[in-house]
């Protein structure tokens, strides 16, 4: 099958989610950590879709393809720990972040996987 979008990347469409659902949940945060928790974990988890989708249009330089791509795991492990601080600080029940969790790690090796095998993705010059 051909690609052509980030979006149609199984790992997008996972980080998509995942930033969505982080989204839904954090309208529950206290206000008083609107620019704090709430504002880290919302930019984080949609950095991945953007980190992707910078990747997708350097995929003629794989230099550059590889270094969004780590942009995006990055980004994605950045998720994870906000989201662990929000479950310490009792902002979210227990059994969320486990599906939230279960979600980054996911998106996490997905990334992870096209980052040791890029060419699949690279686009020929």
């Amino acid at each position: 099958m051909l690609i052509r979008s980030a979006e149609e990347l199984e790992v997008y469409k996972k980080a998509y989610t995942l930033a969505m659902g982080i989204y839904s949940v954090s309208k529950g945060f206290l206000a008083d950590e609107r620019y704090a928790l709430t504002d880290q974990i919302r930019r984080s988890s949609r950095c991945v879709c953007a980190n992707l989708q910078e990747a997708w249009a350097q995929r003629r330089y794989p230099a550059h393809f590889t270094s969004k791509l780590t942009d995006a795991d990055g980004e994605a492990g950045e998720t994870g720990t906000w989201i662990n601080f929000n479950l310490d600080c009792g902002y979210i029940d227990p059994e969320t972040p486990k599906k939230l969790i279960t979600e980054c790690r996911k998106v996490g090796s997905m990334l992870g996987k096209m980052l040791k095998n890029p060419e699949p993705f690279l686009q020929e010059k």
